[in-house]
C-alpha cells in the first residue's frame, strides 16, 4: 500500500530551498561541483545545478557517479576492479555537493565516497539528500535535506523523478 508524501509541487520547493541552502552555505557557487549518484541522484542534481543557474547567473559542472563497483553488498570476484575516471572534471580542490534521492543505512554514501575519492581529493564533500528516512548503520549526516520521513524497517520510500519515471514525487510504501 502507497502513501504519497510529496506531490511534484512539494519536490520542486524542497530541490529549491536545497538550492539556496547550498548558496547560502557556500557564499556563492565558486569552486563548487555537483555529482549526482546514479540514477535518481543525478537526475536531482541537475536539477539543483539548473537552479543554481537560475539564481547565480553562472553553471557549475555536474557529474554522475556509478557507484556499483564500490558496494559492499556486492558479490567480490577475484577480478581486480579497474576504477577509471566517470567524471568529466576535476574534484581535486573544489567543494563537492554529492546528492541522492533516499538515504537511509548510509552504505551508498559511504561507497560514493570512496568512488569520490577514486577521482580526486576535493576540499569538502557535503551531502544533499531529497529524503532522510533514518535507520543508519554508519556515522553518515546530511547537510541538505528536503524532507525528513521516519519509517520503520518494513516500509520503504519511493521517490519518482521525471525524465524516468514519469512524474515526480514521494510514496511511502508498507510492505
Amino acid at each position: 500500500m502507497a502513501k504519497e508524501i510529496y506531490d511534484e509541487m512539494a519536490v520542486k520547493r524542497a530541490l529549491t530551498r536545497m538550492t539556496y541552502e547550498i548558496i547560502e552555505r557556500n557564499k556563492g557557487i565558486d569552486n563548487l561541483v555537483i555529482v549526482g549518484i546514479k540514477t535518481r541522484g543525478a537526475y536531482l542534481a541537475q536539477r539543483i545545478a539548473k537552479r543554481l543557474e537560475q539564481l547565480e547567473g553562472a553553471s557549475v559542472p555536474v557529474g554522475e557517479l556509478d557507484i556499483s563497483m564500490y558496494r559492499d553488498d556486492r558479490k567480490h570476484t577475484d577480478d581486480p576492479v579497474v576504477k577509471d575516471s566517470q567524471l568529466q572534471f576535476d574534484i581535486t580542490g573544489k567543494h563537492v555537493i554529492l546528492v541522492d534521492d533516499v538515504l537511509f543505512t548510509g552504505r551508498t554514501i559511504r561507497a560514493a565516497l570512496d568512488a569520490l575519492m577514486d577521482q580526486g581529493r576535493p576540499d569538502r564533500i557535503n551531502l544533499a539528500v531529497l529524503v532522510d528516512r533514518g535507520h543508519r548503520e554508519l556515522p553518515i549526516r546530511p547537510d541538505f535535506i528536503g524532507k525528513n520521513i521516519p519509517t520503520a524497517m518494513d516500509e520503504q520510500v519511493a521517490v519518482y523523478v521525471k525524465e524516468i519515471d514519469g512524474k515526480d514525487g514521494i510514496d511511502l510504501i508498507k510492505s
